[in-house]
């Protein structure tokens, strides 16, 4: 019997969901890493260098978004709309990395249960039992768009953590 937390946790270090899986993954000594925009931007200035994130050749978002789906072997998005509604979002970041996560063939969930942290763990526990990634990419709004999203994903994270199968 094991957990299901992936033995590498990789995000593009934007606010919110971002941040709160490296957060976790530093907090449990888990190595965490992924791709972030060159000059390492983000809404709230430049990601600390406490996360070991790898800069791209562009500051553009999508970019470090296509670099982390094919790093990893599956992503999490967290969201506040259903997957059918979010791939229609054409400005969301999270409906791009849907998007790209389907082009790519890589497998990933969309975690809609906000605020609902044992519905999204539940889904979370389930997709990571039957995908039993090694690295995993966690998305999702950043934190000025859905307040509490960094809390939520910490402890979704948390109540995974905890779980063996």
């Amino acid at each position: 019997m094991r957990n299901q937390i992936p033995k590498l946790i990789v995000s593009g270090g934007q606010t919110g969901a971002d941040r709160a899986a490296l957060d976790f993954a530093i907090a449990h000594d888990i190595p965490h890493g992924g791709f972030c925009p060159r000059g390492r931007k983000a809404e709230d200035g430049p990601i600390p260098d406490r996360y070991s994130l790898t800069e791209t050749k562009t500051d553009e978002y999508p970019e470090r978004t296509r670099q982390n789906i094919a790093m990893a072997d599956a992503t999490v998005i967290f969201a506040t709309v259903p997957e059918a509604e979010l791939i229609q979002i054409r400005r969301s970041g999270s409906g791009l990395t849907v998007r790209e996560a389907k082009k790519q063939g890589r497998p990933y969930v969309v975690l809609s249960h906000f605020p609902d942290v044992k519905a999204d763990a539940d889904e979370l526990a389930a997709f990571l039992h039957r995908q039993n990634p090694k690295t995993l990419n966690v998305a999702g709004s950043r934190e000025s768009s859905q307040p509490g999203v960094a809390a939520h994903v910490a402890a979704v994270l948390e109540l995974c953590a905890q779980r063996t199968f």
